[in-house]
């Protein structure tokens, strides 16, 4: 029994202190999508912050199947420590540096914060049971919720950027201006990497160790992995990119002020952060594949709404104005943050000894989602001269995604059926 409580409370310290991390290292890979704007008006162009922002996401989304495995093989506790404190160095840096390649290399190094996800993951995975894991997986991917840290320092405190003056204090050691922030995420990064050698186990549970990496990868033949890719490209890929993208989408489309722009993103970012604990409880409780399509359902829906362009539709006026667009805009959003948790659901009832390879692996193709799909929309919005278009791209995916995961649904079902023994009616003689 004490035995029992003993890993309880491990478990529980392992979740709060890797979904904290989390959400700072969120906070961290997304700073962009608010700090580019006091950087355009610094002197950077459009093209060069595109670049940055860019740059940023596919940091950190291309070693995220190399972090599920590090962390299964190596243990999440020395996996998260070092990412913290190697992303410290750049995010610190990125304070200092004073030309647009030293802001792209460190834009690139501190974009690796954004792999936390494969590896808490694998972590939390690794030490709750299965019928805990949709839960303890959705609570832990609430971290998302970073995405929004950045904006609410915008929107309450609007003059925080300019607050601390541009010439530093202590000889430059603590910058000023926007310069304040990534210097502040810094010191955070290494105290919360303090924090998780103190109080997490150190005897960690490492379910990958000492496993050939070619039996690791076999998984990831099974076109059922690449299927959940798509489904967390439209669930967190669009997600990411849609919380870079709607700031700007905001004051070019609607003339809203930048901390304006930052609450609505931010009405945005919270359901589909919070949510994701509830997708999980909801997944543990009636199973993902419900779940999913009911999140579909409903995202393809409100997405269709928005991809209506302003005008009189059989005797009924329609004007998608901005508290229209952003009720929709919700609706999505609460549909991303539960669908987010029922597709990585799958991954340990499917792959049960492989959460760190296919969870890997479908963060890394869900986060080039994020990389992606910002550039699409922009050359969507140039080249027909609408910006909804973005939400038809959107629309387009969740539909395929949608018919997809039907058809999967009706070949499983169609298993089933088959395997059933056949009844023969009795005979009488």
């Amino acid at each position: 029994m004490n035995d029992e409580v003993l890993e309880r409370g491990q478990r529980l310290r392992v979740l709060l202190l890797s979904t904290i991390a989390f959400t700072l290292m969120f906070n961290v890979w997304l700073m962009l999508g608010v700090l580019s704007i006091p950087l355009g008006q610094a002197g950077l162009t459009d093209i060069q912050l595109e670049w940055l922002m860019a740059t940023a996401i596919l940091s950190g989304a291309l070693l995220r199947l190399n972090f599920g495995i590090w962390a299964d093989r190596f243990g999440g506790r020395n996996t998260f420590i070092v990412l913290l404190l190697v992303s410290a160095i750049p995010t610190y840096l990125f304070s200092q540096a004073t030309s647009f390649p030293m802001l792209l290399a460190c834009a690139f190094l501190f974009g690796l914060a954004g792999n936390s996800f494969s590896a808490g993951i694998a972590w939390n995975s690794a030490w709750f049971p299965k019928e805990q894991q949709g839960t303890a997986l959705g609570v832990f991917g609430a971290g998302n919720v970073g995405a929004s840290g950045t904006k609410l320092l915008v929107m309450f405190t609007p003059g925080l950027l300019t607050l601390i003056p541009a010439s530093g204090y202590l000889g430059g050691i603590i910058p000023g201006g926007w310069r304040f922030l990534p210097a502040v995420y810094s010191v955070l990064l290494v105290a919360m990497a303090a924090a998780i050698w103190l109080y997490c186990p150190a005897q960690d549970k490492k379910p990958g160790a000492g496993r050939p990496l070619k039996d690791t990868l076999l998984p990831l033949r099974h076109v059922r992995v690449w299927r959940l890719s798509l489904y967390y490209v439209v669930v967190f890929g669009a997600y990411v990119a849609l919380s870079a993208y709607l700031p700007k989408y905001y004051i070019d489309v609607y003339g809203c002020s930048l901390a304006t722009a930052a609450m609505l993103t931010a009405l945005f970012i919270f359901p589909a952060s919070l949510l994701r604990p509830v997708g999980g409880w909801l997944s543990d409780l009636f199973g993902p594949r419900i779940v999913t399509y009911s999140v579909f359902s409903v995202m393809a829906a409100a997405l269709a709404l928005l991809c209506i362009p302003n005008g009189s539709y059989f005797g009924f006026a329609y004007a998608l104005d901005i508290v229209t667009f952003t009720f929709l805009l919700c609706v999505v959003a609460c549909g991303m943050g539960i669908g987010k948790a029922s597709v990585y659901k799958y991954i340990p009832q499917y792959f049960p000894k492989d959460v760190g390879a296919v969870g890997g692996l479908v963060g890394l193709l869900g986060a080039l989602g994020g990389f992606f799909l910002p550039p699409l929309f922009g050359w969507l919005g140039r080249s027909t001269g609408s910006p909804q278009m973005a939400f038809v791209a959107l629309f387009a995916l969740t539909l395929w995604s949608l018919v997809w995961l039907h058809l999967a649904v009706v070949r499983i079902r169609a298993a089933e059926r088959a395997a059933l023994p056949t009844l023969e009616p009795a005979t009488t003689t």
